[in-house]
């Protein structure tokens, strides 16, 4: 989007209009952040009912939040490269699979938390 010189109240509002459009686009376009969204949605609840104290939900719901997030920034990564061209190049493959790597990683600290958590 263009840059509209907004400030203030506007600003949040407009900022918040992008991310909505943002995250419908990444649940429309990228199966990976729909699956990932839906075990949050499932798992979330979970956390409340499992967590022992007010600090072990938040640490297992932050813990799948944060998977949304990585799914999101690498999602923007590989459309980025997809929008450069379709050609195989090695930096685009790069930062394709740096993504993938990242949202594996966030996975695993998720299960290593709930592991550490619940057990």
């Amino acid at each position: 989007m263009a840059k509209t010189g907004a400030t203030g109240l506007t600003r949040i509002i407009k900022a918040g209009g992008y991310s909505w459009l943002g995250f419908k686009a990444a649940y429309r376009h990228e199966a990976a952040f729909r699956q990932e969204l839906w075990l949050c949605i499932v798992l979330a609840p979970i956390a409340l009912y499992l967590g022992e104290t007010l600090m072990d939900k938040a640490i297992l719901i932050c813990s799948l939040l944060f998977i949304l997030i990585v799914e999101l920034i690498n999602s923007a990564i590989e459309a980025v490269v997809d929008r450069i061209g379709d050609e195989v190049h090695e930096l685009s493959g790069r930062a394709k699979d740096m993504g993938s790597t990242a949202v594996f990683i966030a996975i695993t600290m998720a299960v290593i938390i709930w592991i550490g958590v619940l057990y």
